[in-house]
């Protein structure tokens, strides 16, 4: 069987006397999406901050294409192509669509962000910044500041910022959140076609999204996974229907 893109192995995360993450291992593979869900509470956030080097794990692991990177931070994850959008957005409002998608990718090499202007001029950097703006359909809007697009714009540009790295994998932290109806079915029918680029590490609350998407599911609940398959085995799962999907078994 091929190696994951991503992996973790029973990772274990406590504060104080609560177990946020409890013996979570799950991996994700080439060209799928695997969500991950569960209720408010359920540690999806704490999850997530371990597999990208946020938080450090009490125990277990996580690997990247094989190679073990519990230890290491955001910024070397970033490098070995662990991309991630937030459910925040961490743009730079007063800056351009162009800007932002250039300092991703020169943040993705290392360098401080705050020597940034000499570096917009490195045609390298640009050409990139403008591939991934393509790739999203926002080429048109490089010049325009991120506080003046739209919200599903944004959307958009946080995946060409992660594009920027020519990523291994996506972590993605509720990419629906504050989307109308027709929002989430354009941002859907993306990701869809972005999965063959990366695979997709999914954390959202938008059922309809995450059954029209994900080839994989996993339930968490109080830290731990109850459940983890395809859709149709989700949806039947009769102790995911209790404790998540608000159906009685």
């Amino acid at each position: 069987m091929t190696e994951p893109v991503l992996q973790t192995i029973g990772l274990t995360r406590r504060f104080g006397a609560m177990v946020a993450s409890d013996d979570v291992s799950l991996d994700l593979r080439a060209g799928e999406i695997h969500a991950i869900i569960g209720p408010n509470g359920a540690g999806k956030s704490t999850l997530i901050n371990q597999i990208c080097g946020e938080l450090r794990p009490d125990s277990g692991a996580v690997r990247i294409a094989g190679q073990d990177v519990t230890r290491l931070d955001t910024a070397a994850r970033a490098r070995l192509g662990l991309a991630r959008t937030f459910q925040i957005s961490a743009l730079v409002m007063e800056d351009t669509v162009l800007q932002n998608a250039m300092l991703g990718a020169l943040g993705a090499g290392g360098r401080p962000w705050r020597f940034w202007r000499p570096v917009l001029a490195d045609p390298d950097l640009r050409a990139r910044a403008e591939a991934a703006l393509d790739r999203v359909g926002l080429l048109p809007q490089r010049g325009t500041r991120v506080s003046d697009l739209s919200h599903g714009q944004r959307r958009q540009l946080e995946v060409a910022v992660a594009l920027t790295l020519e990523p291994r994998a996506f972590v993605m932290d509720e990419p629906m959140a504050g989307l109308g109806a027709e929002g989430s079915k354009a941002l859907t029918g993306f990701l869809d076609g972005l999965r063959e680029e990366a695979p997709i590490l999914l954390v959202e609350h938008d059922m309809d999204a995450v059954f029209a998407l994900a080839d994989r599911i996993s339930v968490l609940v109080y830290g731990r996974v109850i459940a983890s398959g395809p859709v149709e085995d989700i949806r039947s799962n009769p102790d995911v229907r209790h404790a998540y999907l608000g159906t009685g078994s």
